[in-house]
């Protein structure tokens, strides 16, 4: 398995307020849809509670602690270590889409972040968490200005 995580974040590592986006940027959208369609898709309840519903051509996997009432296509988790004990041997690119805890106990696992890098701050309540840099390869895929905020999509494979 190689383990992907992608987020959009602003300048001070916001991801969100209140359980729900704090920008819009149809670009960035765009990017995220073409990255992790036709891929497995994991998330906490909460990221998967903010979604307008299944997303499109993937697979759903939710990984909580409480047993909520789910679609019943989705793949259920009690931990990060059951998730990852059924897929360390499976050959595929599974995307970790938030909320900010799972990605701070995934952030160790992950081989790639994939990381939109949006060049101004929001108020927010939940972050990704700070990591060292210099322990990955950067590549920036793309330089966008949209709304009048520019952002850059940024890759960091893990050296």
């Amino acid at each position: 398995m190689t383990l992907t995580m992608i987020a959009a974040i602003g300048q001070n590592n916001e991801l969100g307020k209140d359980n729900t986006l704090i920008w819009n940027f149809p670009q960035d959208l765009k990017f995220f849809r073409s990255q992790t369609k036709g891929h497995t898709i994991a998330m906490g309840r909460k990221t998967f509670e903010s979604l307008p519903g299944m997303l499109p051509k993937r697979h759903h996997i939710v990984i909580t602690r409480t047993n909520p009432k789910l679609p019943e296509e989705v793949e259920i988790f009690s931990s990060i270590e059951e998730f990852l004990e059924k897929y360390r041997n499976v050959d595929e690119e599974i995307f970790v889409i938030g909320g900010a805890q799972i990605y701070t106990q995934m952030l160790e696992k992950a081989d790639r972040l994939l990381l939109t890098e949006i060049e101004k701050s929001y108020d927010a309540d939940a972050f990704f968490p700070v990591f060292d840099k210099t322990k990955y390869e950067k590549t920036i895929l793309s330089d966008i200005t949209e709304n009048g905020v520019h952002y850059n999509h940024i890759e960091y494979k893990r050296k």
